[in-house]
């Protein structure tokens, strides 16, 4: 894996995709818990879309709702293109990435963006 900035984007490449993640301003790579990112695949140039959040983060929304009674007052948690971790992190969340190619899961976890 090799990663380098094109802001705003922070790409990560790899021998079977590029996946390009949008962190806030200021946040550390490895504190990243909450992340729109989209991987285009080297085979055939499809692009897909996830947004990845930790589980301390679906937590922390979840008690946030709780106190301002957005989301039923925090009793649930929704994004159509979610994608739940364990762990922080640019890095982490690649390996997650090559993990669900490698399982086959990508496709089914993942949304599309073009159709050809």
């Amino acid at each position: 894996m090799e990663g380098s900035w094109d802001e705003p984007w922070y790409r990560v490449r790899t021998d079977r995709f590029v996946a390009s993640f949008l962190p806030n301003v200021d946040e550390a790579l490895e504190d990243v818990c909450n992340v729109d990112v989209e991987v285009r695949l080297t085979a055939d140039g499809s692009r897909w879309s996830a947004t990845v959040f930790t589980l301390a983060e679906v937590e922390r929304i979840m008690e946030k709702g709780a106190r301002t009674g957005e989301d039923l007052d925090g009793r649930f948690f929704w994004c159509s293109d979610g994608l739940i971790v364990r762990d922080p992190g640019v890095d982490s969340m690649t390996r997650v990435l090559v993990g669900l190619l490698d399982t086959g899961d990508f496709e089914c976890i993942l949304q599309r963006l073009d159709h050809d």
